[in-house]
């Protein structure tokens, strides 16, 4: 199964790096959170992580602009239904995270992986709350992504 679209939940210090490295290396990302200045926070820290690496001459303007176009800001879990790949980036509460996983599950197509980012969390507890424990994932990364 190739992996097109992804769906990074949480847009705080992990989850928008997560995003910003899909994004560079050509994924679609919907960067989903639950208020909107929350997300506009965190594409505003997109756009700046962006800028600094492009004045640097990290990455091109041209890779910056498709980076950009391909980030997808995104209100509610609903956004994650055409993902392929759906990264949990939320704080690290059990109940929180199951609760995502749980709402995930429902929410994506059956042949999408659900990821999660804990660095503390069991992810086989994270799985239990699916239909899906076949498809729940450890993805961890470290700061900066």
């Amino acid at each position: 199964m190739a992996i097109r679209k992804v769906a990074v939940i949480g847009g705080g210090t992990m989850g928008s790096g997560i995003a910003h490295v899909f994004a560079l290396a050509g994924y679609e990302v919907k960067l989903v959170e639950a208020a909107k200045d929350l997300l506009d926070r965190a594409v505003k820290n997109i756009e700046g992580n962006l800028s600094r690496q492009a004045a640097k001459s990290v990455i091109t303007a041209e890779q910056k602009a498709k980076a950009l176009s391909l980030l997808k800001p995104c209100l509610g879990l609903e956004s994650a239904s055409d993902c392929d790949l759906a990264v949990e980036a939320v704080p690290e509460l059990l109940a929180l995270k199951k609760d995502v996983f749980s709402r995930l599950d429902s929410i994506c197509p059956a042949h999408a992986i659900l990821a999660t980012n804990t660095s503390s969390l069991p992810v086989t507890s994270l799985a239990a709350a699916t239909r899906r424990p076949d498809k729940v994932i450890g993805m961890h990364f470290m700061n900066p992504v």
